[in-house]
């Protein structure tokens, strides 16, 4: 039997092998294996005796399996998703396009219509419904196990009733308008390296975009400003080094996207108003 506390500073030291975050890693994976929130973890007694379900969790992130796929949930903005194989793991980075939708409508009742392109276990779209209550919302993705992770995640959440998911080919076929609009397309280059395990468990789909990774953009700008309501607003995340390839190409469409930064100062979306 291995102490809590010295499981955790072993399972961190074999970790920084393959994460960047080794300690949350760790820390998370012993909240799993205990059934116990992190927080719960941290202000409580670490001197018990670390499960063998936690080594068993570190085993497999130590091969680059993602956290949430061994956890099967992930938190973003202020909800819990539950994920695994088939859905892409929703990143920090992402909660850029929530802050500039907050940002935007703030001050007004919000946006009543949300499409999210691309959603995925529901990210966005449900990040939004939970800020503003009252809204519905659209979400779209060509994946049926991503579909399944988003339909379950509105009835845990309890927004069943105001998201509808529907299997789609970016926004072919939607006539409607919508008062914002959100996407995380797929925009790695095929031949750029990735984290450790990211390409190998992820959704390629999910994730590359062709030479270029500009792909799913010269898709999408067509559709967006048809798409969107007088007065509303598109986010559209890309990856830090496109903010001018992307821009281009909604520029060309006569858009005047809007550049917004994350916490990290790197360009993360393009904001285009209605």
């Amino acid at each position: 039997m291995t102490a809590i506390s010295r499981a955790l500073s072993r399972a961190t030291e074999q970790l920084g092998k393959v994460s960047d975050t080794p300690r949350l890693d760790a820390e998370v994976l012993m909240s799993a294996a205990l059934g116990i929130t992190r927080d719960r973890l941290l202000l409580g007694n670490p001197n018990g005796q670390a499960p063998d379900a936690f080594f068993e969790f570190v085993e497999r992130r130590a091969q680059g399996e993602p956290v949430a796929y061994i956890t099967g949930q992930r938190a973003f903005w202020t909800i819990d998703l539950a994920v695994g194989p088939g859905v892409l793991v929703p990143r920090p980075d992402s909660e850029t396009l929530i802050v500039a939708a907050v940002e935007y409508f703030a001050g007004s009742g919000g946006p009543e219509r949300v499409l999210d392109l691309g959603t995925g276990p529901g990210t966005l779209l449900l990040a939004v419904l939970d800020e503003w209550p009252k809204a519905i919302g659209l979400g779209i993705d060509s994946s049926q196990a991503a579909l399944y992770y988003a339909r379950r995640n509105a009835e845990r959440l309890g927004a069943a009733d105001r998201a509808t998911f529907r299997l789609g080919d970016w926004a072919d076929g939607i006539e409607a308008t919508f008062d914002l609009i959100l996407c995380n397309p797929p925009y790695v280059a095929d031949d750029a390296e990735t984290g450790t395990g990211v390409a190998t468990y992820e959704p390629h789909e999910a994730l590359f975009a062709g030479p270029e990774g500009l792909d799913a953009y010269r898709r999408l700008a067509p559709q967006i400003g048809q798409l969107l309501s007088p007065g509303g607003l598109a986010a559209v995340e890309i990856g830090f080094d496109q903010a001018e390839s992307v821009t281009a190409l909604f520029e060309a469409l006569g858009h005047r996207p809007e550049v917004a930064f994350d916490l990290g100062g790197r360009p993360r979306a393009l904001l285009i108003r209605g």
